[in-house]
């Protein structure tokens, strides 16, 4: 039912702001108990078990960007894209909500902020979802084995781009990551760069990806399987 998969969106989404963006509150609040790196893990971890967890039944794109990438790949129902995003959005914003609830004297709530210039964080996230989207074309796609593997793949993917970009502009690559503790938090002055970006990236690994993967890389009629963000 496309029910089931609208659910399992909204609630795989929910679980990566609330585990991802609540390590970033929980890290802040108790004296950098878990550190840039374990903030980082953090990422990639929930984002690891929610395509296990869900990846069967929705394919776990948990990201919007990650959602038009596959349509934009010939990978997806167009008629599909909205009620993703929908879906997607909805588990963030909740997620915030009850971030907000839990530790009502954050300021942020994880949101995504640039340290630097706005040009600088908008490359950085352009890089990195690129980066990322052309790592979900090519592990899920091909042999079974790198489709089983996907969820380290990816899992890993965030969380080394965390590591790198973190600091610079917040390594979103993932708008609803991104609007939910803007949206709950008010913190909506850049916003525009963490929705922008990421589909700009994404939408150039589709080309990179036929590029060096040939015929291989998302034929026509191909499902989604595994992915995140």
């Amino acid at each position: 039912m496309a029910a089931n998969r609208y659910f399992a969106e909204a609630t795989g989404t929910f679980a990566l702001v609330f585990a991802g963006c609540g390590a970033i509150v929980v890290d802040e609040l108790y004296g950098g108990v878990l550190g840039h790196l374990g903030v980082s893990t953090v990422f990639g971890l929930i984002v690891m078990a929610m395509i296990y967890a869900v990846g069967n039944i929705s394919g776990a794109h948990i990201n919007p960007a990650v959602t038009i990438g596959f349509m934009i790949a010939g990978r997806f129902d167009r008629r599909l894209v909205l009620p993703y995003v929908g879906s997607q959005l909805t588990g963030a914003v909740l997620a915030s909500l009850l971030l907000a609830l839990l530790f009502p004297t954050h300021e942020t709530l994880g949101a995504t902020l640039p340290s630097g210039s706005v040009l600088q964080s908008f490359i950085m996230e352009l890089v990195l979802s690129f980066l990322l989207m052309f790592v979900i074309l090519n592990v899920s796609s091909g042999h079974m084995e790198k489709g089983i593997m996907a969820g380290v793949a990816v899992g890993g993917m965030v969380g080394l781009e965390a590591l790198i970009g973190g600091p610079v502009s917040g390594a979103s690559m993932n708008p609803a990551r991104s609007l939910g503790p803007a949206l709950v938090s008010g913190n909506i002055r850049h916003l525009w760069i963490y929705i922008l970006a990421p589909i700009a990236g994404m939408f150039l690994a589709y080309p990179t990806c036929r590029w060096v993967q040939g015929p291989d890389c998302c034929q026509p009629g191909q499902e989604e399987q595994a992915e995140g963000g």
